[in-house]
């Protein structure tokens, strides 16, 4: 065999592997559409819906809110805002900016919230910390450590729950025992600014509508989403706290609880309305932490579920959504490797042919599988919106795959990275604004 042989065939078999680890990923996509089309056809969805308790202000326990910020005085102001606006009975709802910032503007603005709100009898506190160790999670765990709460709201400062979000979805985090938090269907403010927040829009309708909603009614693991959401101080505590080794502590800590023996519950409504990236550099920075956070998850919790007492259906149907991270280096391996097989073979495509035509067939399925439904029972928009959104998905995640690639499988070996604030631009509605439609 001469060497250009031994380089195609090296090259076809970094192809192969790559293209395995797409076909895995899609497959999870695929059951959670086939979950769907079977709950159509039966005609009624898996799962019981989330028990409500009726309770009196006299049974409402006391809830602490966190809201972690970093150097964002455009967003701060509105966040405690909108927490004074939360219709709970104020002697039991304490408010914690864990407030890690730099600059004297965000300070400055969130001192002065914070002065108002204490003038009108509510129990907010003001935590500065002198590093930010341990990032979102070390401010986290520093407030609960300065908390007795037994049930503790997480948003991030761009989000705005409606007054009512507390009362909607306590009732049900209270009916069930072994809940360890609640997870609140999440829209986005600023979703209809530009061609990017439009693709953000239609794939994070299908996160929470499509795969949340699934996981959830299907009995499978499903993550807490690090804001809109109200977690049960005894399960964090269960699971051995917030942990900083992972730049994704919110899938960290639900993999954790689950292994101790706790489950997660998702609300629909109301939806809490926050904002994404919109620009292609800053969405890039939130998608390389994300990606990098799930792969440390990975490294640092897959031994621990596969020695679980889980049922094997549980374990298998929890990879999907621990590894799907991996989507990423596969693409950009899979692009460079063909690519290079390609032209190994002297610009001959035709071997790669079925290859592609599997490719582009599960790309097809899983994009409009995911996206279709949401989309239409959230009524977003026309059909030509749709299909021109659909279109900007592909080069986009072909783009980040790119750019990522290196980053995330350096993590992949070991490698570490450092907690990156994802810049947002200003457009939330204000805390009595119903949730805003993309």
């Amino acid at each position: 065999m001469d060497f250009i042989n031994l380089l195609t065939l090296a090259s076809d078999s970094v192809l192969a592997v790559s293209v395995a680890g797409l076909v895995f990923v899609a497959g999870g996509f695929i059951a959670l559409i086939g979950i769907n089309v079977f709950e159509k056809m039966r005609g009624r969805p898996f799962g019981r819906p989330l028990r409500q308790l009726i309770l009196t202000d006299a049974d409402l326990p006391s809830v602490l809110v966190q809201i972690p910020v970093f150097n964002e005085p455009e967003t701060v102001v509105g966040a405690l805002r909108c927490a004074s606006a939360l219709d709970w009975p104020r002697d039991r709802l304490h408010v914690q900016l864990l407030d890690d910032s730099t600059d004297e503007a965000s300070v400055a603005a969130a001192a002065r919230v914070v002065g108002e709100m204490r003038d009108r009898g509510f129990h907010v506190h003001h935590l500065r910390r002198s590093d930010r160790s341990g990032y979102k999670a070390g401010a986290l765990a520093v407030g609960l450590a300065q908390s007795t709460a037994p049930y503790v709201a997480i948003l991030d400062v761009d989000f705005r729950p409606p007054s009512n979000w507390l009362r909607k979805v306590m009732p049900a985090l209270i009916a069930d025992p072994r809940a360890s938090f609640i997870q609140s269907r999440c829209e986005f403010a600023n979703a209809g600014s530009n061609w990017l927040t439009r693709a953000q829009g239609l794939m994070l309708d299908a996160h929470y509508v499509l795969e949340q909603a699934t996981r959830y009614r299907a009995g499978w693991l499903f993550q807490f989403n690090g804001t809109a959401g109200v977690w049960r101080r005894a399960a964090i505590e269960a699971a051995g706290g917030w942990s900083s080794d992972s730049l994704c502590e919110d899938l960290d800590l639900t993999v954790r609880a689950e292994l101790a023996g706790w489950r997660g519950l998702f609300a629909m409504e109301p939806a809490v309305p926050g904002l994404v990236p919109d620009q292609v550099r800053h969405w890039r920075v939130q998608q390389r932490r994300w990606s990098n956070g799930f792969v440390q998850v990975a490294r640092k919790l897959m031994k621990q579920v596969w020695e679980s007492d889980w049922p094997l259906r549980r374990k298998i149907s929890a990879m999907p959504l621990i590894l799907v991270q991996t989507f990423y280096p596969c693409a950009a391996v899979a692009i460079g490797s063909m690519s290079a097989s390609i032209l190994l073979r002297q610009g001959d495509a035709a071997a790669y042919a079925p290859v592609i035509g599997m490719i582009a067939a599960l790309i097809a399925v899983v994009a409009v599988g995911m996206t279709l439904t949401p989309y239409l029972v959230l009524r977003r928009g026309s059909a030509s919106r749709y299909l021109a959104t659909l279109a900007s998905l592909t080069p986009l995640m072909i783009f980040v795959s790119l750019s990522n690639a290196p980053s995330i499988l350096k993590t992949v070996f070991g490698g570490g990275d450092t907690w990156t604030r994802t810049p947002k631009s200003v457009a939330l509605p204000a805390a009595s604004e119903p949730s805003a439609r993309i």
